[in-house]
């Protein structure tokens, strides 16, 4: 090799191996680790407040379970319901969409093992067996030869190499890192949104057995007060209008089965995609259970560093998709460079076929070449101009994610903890409904009040036994939202 090469190879891997990479460096946008206050309404004592609310525990009075990242990993098993986590475990082996996630993440992997190549050096074999024949008009013909014919027998391993001097691979390769990082978030994320789902659908679905039973039960009751004051119609010691006003009662109650049947219909068949399986699979796993108490002990979250939210899987895959974006700049920006490559070749070449292996036909090459499209017709600075404004675009959409979750937070803390309030109210309501139930029908049969009490004090306790149903479902679906909020418990896992 001579002198000069030898200087070249030299100067350029000393160029590589320097790290001259154009483009910015990432650097991860700041965030305020602060805690925030959230919107606690606080536990619900007995005692009222100036405007006759519950009034919450004091601070040494508030019993409620600290959330952290390490109580809420796994989550579902702090309900103790067997059903729940066999339901989890198959979803996560089999849902369709945490499948398609994971299928991304492998795409986002390879992508990122295939821009490592841009380091090594490329090889090609090739082999060819050419006949050439020319004529005098050719312009191969020279002198006094008016024909010529003859054969060229080749073949060889040619390689090439790009020293990335400015860096263009580098960035390349740090985008398709983040860009796997990313793909890891969104697994997390799907698998978040996944056990979520199921959660809600399968506490939602509990729930409207539930409202089931309390509408079954109160047609039992309302059944016999119908067949009492019927009998005593036919007697001729009746009221026609209370048996009537008795019937349409009792069939408004009936007509609301039909409608909470097809909603448990729904909701079955819901969870069944979401665990994998087909529809109506899971029928007999899912029949009612009215033994069991989904209610969790309440709970408080102490503080909220802006921090953690930072931690939330749809968070990281933001602020790694602006990491991509990033590294895309330089990239564009490394086009406006030249580019040097290493090129080399071993081989045989011989124009006699018996003489094709003999060492006289070998041959060796090696030497740098540069490419450098210094004219692109602003090609170049369009396309680092595109990638600086998809860098704002994701900055802008990091930002977004964390607002929109630091909202999640906050809505679901409140729904969560004001809805201890309503249920505390409904408890008594009800309390007083039964009582209004028993105390009207003893007034009506001692002829002191007509029948419209009775109807009435029925009415409400079952608009109210239905309402408690929901807001002790709700109880449970909200902190199932809030724990999503904070991430799912992804940190402690």
């Amino acid at each position: 090799m001579k002198s000069f090469e030898i200087r070249f190879l030299t100067a350029a891997a000393i160029a590589a191996a320097a790290g001259c990479v154009v483009g910015p460096d990432y650097k991860e946008p700041e965030a305020d680790a602060a805690s925030v206050v959230l919107p606690d309404a606080g536990l619900p004592t007995t005692n009222l407040n100036e405007t006759c609310e519950y009034r919450p525990a004091e601070a040494d009075e508030d019993a409620r379970v600290v959330i952290s990242n390490d109580y809420i990993a796994r989550w579902w098993e702090r309900l103790d319901d067997p059903i729940l986590e066999s339901l989890v475990e198959n979803a996560i082996s089999n849902n369709v969409s945490f499948l398609i996630a994971q299928r991304r993440l492998e795409q986002a992997m390879w992508q990122m093992v295939g821009t490592a190549s841009a380091f090594l050096p490329k090889f090609t074999m090739a082999g060819s067996a050419t006949k050439n024949e020319s004529h005098r008009n050719n312009s191969s013909v020279r002198g006094a030869y008016r024909h010529r014919e003859g054969d060229v027998f080749g073949g060889g391993i040619n390689a090439t190499w790009e020293i990335d001097i400015f860096g263009g691979s580098r960035r390349s390769s740090e985008a398709a890192v983040a860009r796997a990082q990313s793909a890891i978030a969104d697994v997390d994320q799907a698998w978040v949104v996944l056990t979520t789902q199921l959660g809600e659908k399968y506490i939602t679905l509990r729930t409207t057995q539930e409202r089931i039973a309390v509408a079954r039960t109160n047609l039992v009751l309302q059944t016999e007060t119908y067949d009492i004051l019927k009998s005593r119609f036919d007697s001729g010691i009746g009221d026609e209008l209370a048996v009537n006003q008795c019937e349409y009662n009792l069939e408004t109650t009936r007509a609301r089965i039909p409608s909470l049947l097809a909603q448990e219909e729904a909701l079955k068949n819901a969870i069944a995609i979401l665990a994998g399986e087909a529809p109506g699979a899971l029928d007999e796993l899912l029949k009612p259970d009215l033994r069991r108490d989904w209610l969790m002990a309440p709970q408080r979250v102490a503080e909220l560093p802006l921090n953690m939210i930072r931690t939330r899987p749809d968070v990281r895959s933001a602020e790694r998709r602006l990491a991509s974006q990033v590294a895309q700049v330089g990239v564009a920006k490394s086009m406006w460079y030249p580019k040097l490559f290493i090129n080399g070749g071993v081989g045989l070449e011989s124009t006699h076929a018996s003489k094709f292996a003999q060492p006289g036909s070998f041959y060796a090459s090696i030497g740098p070449s540069v490419s450098w499209p210094f004219f692109q017709g602003g090609n170049v600075y369009a396309r680092i101009k595109e990638a600086e404004a998809a860098v704002e675009e994701a900055r802008l959409s990091y930002a977004l994610a964390l607002d929109s979750a630091h909202s999640e937070v906050r809505n679901a803390y409140a729904s969560y903890t004001l809805e201890y309030h309503r249920y505390k109210a409904l408890q008594a309501a009800v309390r007083a409904a039964a009582d209004a139930v028993t105390i009207s029908k003893d007034l009506y049969k001692n002829g002191l009040k007509d029948f419209n009490n009775v109807l009435d004090a029925q009415r409400s306790l079952l608009d109210l036994e239905e309402q408690l149903a929901i807001s002790r479902g709700e109880i449970t679906t909200d902190l199932i939202e809030l724990y999503a909020a904070l991430g799912g418990g992804l940190a402690a896992e």
